[in-house]
């Protein structure tokens, strides 16, 4: 693990912005395409309202999130409407945002349909993540009821999760699909944050789910 500390948390957002930009540039240059996968949640907010108006082909930019709850666009819960807010604008209104909902009671009902939307956008070029204080990332909760199988080496690329923590059910990239990002983020913020960060490298990643991306992730971390 690669740890970067920041002296605030604006220059923190804008630090990682630069980079994740510089990143996609990389790719889209090389590749002619890229990936991006981001998390929800307000914390990264900042760097969503950055990226914008950063000189990209976002055209060729697909944006995938981390995970997403099971619940439609118009809910103020929905990862996805706050993507189109605050990131899915400006310049980035051109980048192809790759779904991990669809209307159904369930996300086991949808989870082939999506799989088959993202399957053409793997591997990620640059991964986001974020990390709770119980050492949770994208959708992968301590103690959730499939932990297990999305752990495994041989998951598949999405998994329908259900915990105590996530409120409601959410589909999530699963450790696999994670740890083969070829650039791996992690954002963090304050005391408690850089704690548990610290208490999970001690840990198996059942333990904390994070633990799956620490060896190769960069760390990103401010007070």
């Amino acid at each position: 693990m690669k740890l970067e500390t920041y002296p605030d948390r604006e220059m923190l957002m804008l630090g990682l912005a630069n980079v994740i930009a510089g990143q996609l540039g990389e790719f889209l240059r090389r590749d002619g395409r890229a990936t991006l996968s981001v998390p929800g949640g307000t914390t990264p907010g900042p760097i969503f309202d950055m990226l914008p108006a950063v000189d990209l082909d976002w055209a060729n930019i697909a944006v995938v999130l981390n995970d997403e709850r099971w619940v439609p666009e118009s809910s103020d819960r929905s990862n996805t409407r706050l993507l189109r807010q605050r990131l899915m604008r400006g310049r980035a209104a051109q980048a192809r945002l790759i779904p991990l909902y669809a209307p159904a009671k369930t996300p086991e009902e949808m989870l082939p349909k999506l799989e088959e939307g993202l399957r053409p956008h793997l591997p990620i070029s640059v991964l986001l993540l974020g990390m709770g204080a119980d050492m949770h990332t994208a959708s992968l909760f301590p103690g959730a009821d499939r932990l297990d199988q999305a752990l495994s080496p041989n998951a598949p690329l999405l998994i329908a999760m259900r915990a105590e923590a996530a409120g409601e059910p959410r589909v999530t990239l699963t450790a696999p699909v994670l740890k083969a990002a070829f650039n791996i983020h992690i954002l963090i913020t304050g005391p408690e944050k850089r704690a548990a960060l610290e208490k999970a490298m001690t840990l198996s990643p059942h333990e904390a789910p994070i633990r799956v991306v620490l060896d190769t992730a960069t760390v990103h971390w401010a007070d």
